[in-house]
């Protein structure tokens, strides 16, 4: 049967991809450049340590152990060397698999695990404080911060609560300049904060245009894209990946470009994929159904508002609004205020944050259905996920379950999961295609 509508390639993939590998072959020779180099979270405040100059590299930890689980024979070696260490099983799976990666000293992109300077990250995850602060130990008592940003959701965050973080953040450059020698640049910071003000609302823009029919974008590719965004979103090279990506997918949308030819349904995830198993997505196309995406990848990095049509869409920048940002104390506070109005730093304080915002993506993104990942490798972002889905029943979605793991291959079943695929596309009419 042909297609329904016209496919192409995105021109922009390769990019994406020399971005991606030039990002971990940077971290581990930034030593032999002289330049530092630096482990956390993606959540961390990115743009902060990029004052101590041009040469610093960072390593972000979930895309890390992410990438890691891609690598099935290799995580299942970092799993088991977690494992005999002494950790338990039920632990983050991303965190096991970075820790069993500096046991074993090898590292995912080849050659031995890349010791880092220091350890700078942030806490509102249950596992973020404890991941780098046995990180540290591990790889030999490396200097470690942590900032707390838990101070509750964004309708609750007052002056006193930005100033809590805020107080953090300058305390934490005064360490860098102690642990690395270097005398920090406020003017790099202010750079680096536009920068991620641009590239995580222009993310939003992006993943707004799937609301279009057919759909520009599938989940499966979104998943290389937003990746970016995880590992550098203060970079001014992900900030013009992003504006000339968001160039082409408007092309696509004017032009009826689909990402999966033969749509006919379309439905949305939840928290990360069994990232070993992406072809689960492959096999949903056989039906004509495309995963416009998630709040895992629209939220992670992407900010967002409601627009004055009641609609979702990317967040106004502070530059847009004409706010100067000419100091150090004005870049670190508006650093602050938007980095707590995160969509996925919602839901850890309560499931009907994140039922509200997955019911308007259902709603506004046209979906058929939605596919739900009861994921024992993350415990936070699966925070809440059976009241999510009963949530999602009530306003009248299709919700089909599977469980599994981000991180860890073994306790996915592909065969049991294709299996509620079928039946849950059977209940939504749909047929599979030979």
């Amino acid at each position: 049967m042909a297609d329904k509508y016209p496919t192409e390639r995105l021109k922009t993939w390769n990019d994406a991809k020399d971005i991606r590998l030039n990002y971990y072959k940077d971290f581990a020779e930034a030593r032999e450049k002289g330049g530092i180099r630096w482990a956390g979270g993606a959540w961390a405040f990115d743009a902060v340590p990029a004052g101590l100059g041009d040469d610093v590299y960072p390593l972000t930890g979930e895309p890390y152990g992410a990438s890691t689980a891609f690598n099935r024979e290799f995580s299942d070696d970092c799993l088991e060397a977690t494992e005999k260490y002494g950790f338990a099983r039920d632990l983050c799976s991303y965190m096991r698999n970075y820790w069993g990666s500096i046991l074993l000293n090898k590292y995912t992109f080849g050659g031995e695990f890349p010791k880092s300077d220091f350890l700078w990250t942030d806490h509102i995850c249950c596992s973020h404080a404890k991941w780098y602060q046995v990180a540290a130990e591990l790889e030999g008592g490396i200097p470690y911060y942590c900032v707390d940003v838990a101070v509750g959701p964004d309708e609750e965050v007052d002056e006193n609560r930005i100033e809590y973080i805020v107080g953090q953040l300058h305390d934490g450059i005064e360490w860098m300049e102690e642990i690395t020698g270097r005398t920090y640049d406020d003017n790099r910071l202010i750079e680096a904060v536009k920068n991620e003000f641009r590239s995580t609302s222009t993310w939003a823009e992006i993943c707004a245009l799937n609301k279009a029919i057919p759909a520009p974008l599938d989940e499966k590719s979104m998943y290389s894209l937003y990746v970016l965004g995880t590992l550098m979103k203060h970079s001014k090279k992900v900030v013009d990946f992003y504006e000339e990506l968001r160039d082409e997918v408007k092309d696509r949308v004017e032009r009826g470009i689909a990402a999966v030819g033969n749509e006919k349904c379309r439905v949305m995830t939840d928290t990360q994929p069994p990232w070993a198993f992406l072809r689960v997505f492959r096999y949903l196309e056989k039906y004509g159904c495309v995963s416009i995406g998630s709040l895992y990848t629209f939220g992670l990095i992407g900010l967002w508002e409601v627009k004055e049509d009641g609609t979702w869409g990317p967040k106004t920048t502070p530059m847009e609004k004409g706010v100067s940002i000419t100091s150090r104390d004005e870049a670190l506070r508006e650093l602050v205020k938007w980095n707590l109005d995160k969509p996925e730093w919602q839901h850890f304080y309560s499931p009907k944050y994140k039922s509200d915002m997955m019911i308007r993506i259902a709603r506004e993104w046209k979906l058929d259905g939605v596919l739900l990942h009861y994921n024992r490798g993350c415990e936070g972002l699966s925070l809440g996920i059976a009241e999510n889905r009963l949530a999602l029943q009530e306003a009248g979605y299709p919700v089909m379950i599977f469980e599994g793991n981000m991180g860890d291959e073994r306790e996915f079943d592909e065969a049991r999961t294709v299996a509620r695929i079928d039946a849950f596309m059977e209940s939504l009419d749909m047929t599979k295609e030979a």
